[in-house]
């Protein structure tokens, strides 16, 4: 599939400042109560089936927001709240994501090209729609419906209080409408600068308070040249605007990635599965579309393994070597010793933009040194 570019949307959106006590004195006093809120929600374990798992869990603030728990399977996927099931993809950071637009599609060149959206299908149209899937999910919180939800959230007088005082004293009259103010917090909780501070090295560079070293450059020049591995066609470096980049494009891409195998035989999806990522997004029919997941930011890349939509690769080092020989005859995989396997859905790979890149070794390096310097200050 050769997908279409389309950088032509800007997204208005202030970072608000909320670490773990402050707030900006932009915010008035029901937006700093909500983000309160949302972040207890955010790290409540008791809002899942038994009572185990929080939001936190599977984006650890102290693993760049994604699931660092140790399991048979190299945590390439979420294990559920009793720990006897395992989702299917591999857990995407939480950190900037409050920048991904709303899902939707334009057209470009007669063509519908999708963007945005929430989970790496984008079959959550927003943060808020986002927030309320986890709860719900048989492999990750398993808490059976809304209402039982909300329920564990009126064992907690805090809470009732808290909900009342923000969103009205009637909030728990329609369980629909109290559970998307559960959402409505979280998301307030993650738009704030915690998720996304902008504090890497290469924000640094930008600012003229950090050099970048001879391999960080050289990865630099690589990444942004057309002629060299040319990144910026979906991670570009800077916004519309003109402001520091969030490294991707919000399109989808069907990029080869072969079968986790590891992983499918712990979930038990068995050997005939297949993932075809947009294509089960509700909203998409076209079958050029099957296998192609949203372009994820490269934000934090450097500390969020593993890799992929499924998290078949371990190492920034092997994703980047993916990329520059997935179709070279005999090219091999670092982390197994044997030649690349097919991808998961063969027919709609995008051939044109990566598999052959022609980098050498050292090339490959300084790409990985490069992306590094990606890394929120806090990681580092």
């Amino acid at each position: 599939m050769n997908k279409i570019k389309w950088a032509g949307f800007l997204i208005p959106f202030l970072i608000i400042g909320c670490g773990d006590s402050t707030t900006s004195s932009e915010l008035n006093a029901t937006e700093v109560s909500k983000i309160a809120l949302g972040k207890l929600l955010f790290n409540d374990t008791n809002l899942s089936s038994n009572r185990t798992m929080s939001c936190a869990t599977c984006h650890n603030p102290d693993n760049g927001f994604v699931d660092g728990r140790t399991s048979t399977i190299g945590h390439a996927a979420a294990a559920s709240a009793d720990g006897t099931a395992f989702g299917d993809r591999n857990v995407p950071t939480a950190s900037y994501t409050a920048f991904i637009p709303n899902f939707g599609s334009v057209k470009e060149n007669g063509e519908t090209l999708f963007i945005g959206g929430q989970f790496l299908d984008g079959r959550a149209k927003d943060l808020q729609a986002q927030a309320k899937g986890p709860f719900l999910n048989a492999v990750e919180m398993q808490m059976t419906d809304e209402t039982a939800v909300m329920d564990r959230i009126k064992e907690r007088s805090s809470y009732i209080t808290a909900f009342q005082e923000i969103y009205g004293d009637d909030i728990f009259n329609d369980v629909n409408t109290s559970y998307e103010a559960v959402a409505n917090a979280i998301a307030a909780f993650e738009k704030t600068d915690l998720f996304a501070p902008f504090n890497s090295k290469y924000d640094r560079y930008l600012k003229g308070e950090y050099s970048l070293t001879t391999l960080e450059q050289k990865g630099l020049t690589l990444f942004a040249n057309e002629e060299g591995a040319n990144c910026i066609a979906c991670h570009p470096l800077v916004r519309p605007n003109g402001t520091a980049g969030l490294f991707t494009d919000f399109t989808y891409d069907n990029l080869g990635v072969p079968v986790n195998t590891t992983l499918r035989t712990a979930n038990g999806k068995g050997t005939t599965f297949v993932d075809n990522g947009l294509f089960e997004n509700s909203a998409v029919s076209n079958t050029s579309l099957k296998g192609a997941f949203r372009v994820s930011s490269l934000r934090n890349v450097g500390v969020t393994a593993p890799y992929m939509h499924n998290g078949i690769f371990s190492t920034l080092k092997t994703v980047v070597h993916f990329y520059n020989t997935r179709d070279v005859q005999g090219a091999i995989n670092p982390e197994t010793g044997n030649v690349w396997r097919s991808a998961e859905v063969p027919a709609t790979v995008n051939h044109s933009e990566l598999g052959n890149l022609g980098l050498s070794d050292a090339d490959e390096n300084a790409l990985v040194a490069f992306m590094e310097t990606l890394t929120d200050k806090r990681y580092e």
